[in-house]
């Protein structure tokens, strides 16, 4: 239970990851500012995070189940939080999905947007009108570059993120006129075990359906590439929640907060060309026409870039 003064901070998806380091992170705040619930779907993967909160856990950090796709899981946790009060949530719970469109099925696809788009809707939803109420709250979403620019072959799940970015660009405005504050953490690549295990899992598939071209494209020269950026670019969770922290500490917070500055002019290409070829014909370039040079300047940045630049954050302030 929260004592006088401490934020509750509710954030969904802490079983590892992301979610679990700002878990982490808030509740070992020096000022102890926050009392965290750290929630996840099934509370037998709980271990890596009591671990990692140390003396926190039981004081400034409780556990509770919660599953963001079903809406009487969801409210049954929010009812379990005294007088349903939270002043900040974070939804950081979501799933990935990789590999050309042909082998994926629809009922994939819906499982993706389930947990990703609507179960972050159905957070908002369940909480919005408590911070409406009393005209004071931060909603935090944990969205991706691939909100802004998409991916080939991450094809649905960008169509994800892109969902939930138009719909929190659209509820901002009329947060705002409750007070309601709205921010979106925008992370590239980060390793983590889901990423992991999802592209580990994605390289032994024999994806059905698909035609021979397009999976050597996508086993052949997507994958290498990806792997390249990753090594190069990519973040650690530690970073994310760093960034998470400084945008909730903030007296205006940012909607858009990118967390790696390597990406800047990825998405600024993309604004700067109404007709949207510019981004698509540089895109397909790099992959299928300059992958030599693609992978040789990924070698490069990965060896000139020290860490603090790899995993700079952007504040907020």
């Amino acid at each position: 239970m929260a004592s006088g003064g401490q934020k509750v901070v509710l954030i969904t998806g802490c079983s590892s990851g992301i979610g679990l380091r700002i878990a982490v992170l808030l509740a070992k705040d020096e000022k102890r500012r926050y009392h965290v619930i750290a929630t996840m779907r099934d509370l037998k993967k709980k271990d890596k995070l009591v671990e990692a909160a140390g003396d926190a856990f039981g004081k400034t950090l409780t556990l509770e189940a919660l599953d963001v796709c079903s809406d009487e899981s969801v409210r049954q946790c929010i009812n379990r939080v005294k007088d349903r009060h939270i002043d900040i949530l974070i939804n950081n719970a979501g799933v990935g999905l990789l590999g050309p469109v042909e082998s994926i099925s629809i009922d994939q696809m819906k499982r993706v947007f389930e947990t990703n788009f609507f179960g972050t809707v159905r957070m908002i939803k369940e909480v919005m009108p408590d911070m409406k109420k009393r005209r004071s709250g931060h909603i935090v979403v944990m969205s991706s570059v691939m909100g802004m620019q998409g991916v080939v072959f991450n094809d649905v799940y960008t169509a994800s993120k892109f969902a939930i970015e138009g719909f929190c660009e659209s509820m901002a405005v009329q947060l705002l006129k409750f007070n309601v504050k709205l921010s979106l953490i925008e992370p590239g690549p980060v390793h983590t075990e889901f990423e992991s295990k999802m592209m580990d899992d994605v390289a032994k598939m024999d994806f059905p359906g698909t035609d021979p071209d397009t999976v050597r494209y996508f086993k052949d020269v997507y994958m290498p590439s990806s792997i390249d950026i990753f090594e190069a670019m990519g973040q650690m969770p530690e970073d994310i929640a760093k960034c998470t922290k400084k945008v909730i500490e903030s007296t205006s917070p940012r909607f858009r907060n990118l967390t790696n500055s390597l990406y800047t002019p990825i998405v600024a290409m993309k604004y700067a060309d109404e007709t949207g070829g510019l981004s698509v014909h540089t895109f397909y370039n790099l992959l299928f026409n300059f992958g030599s040079l693609m992978h040789i300047t990924m070698s490069i940045l990965k060896c000139l870039t020290c860490s603090c630049l790899r995993r700079r954050t952007i504040s907020p302030d």
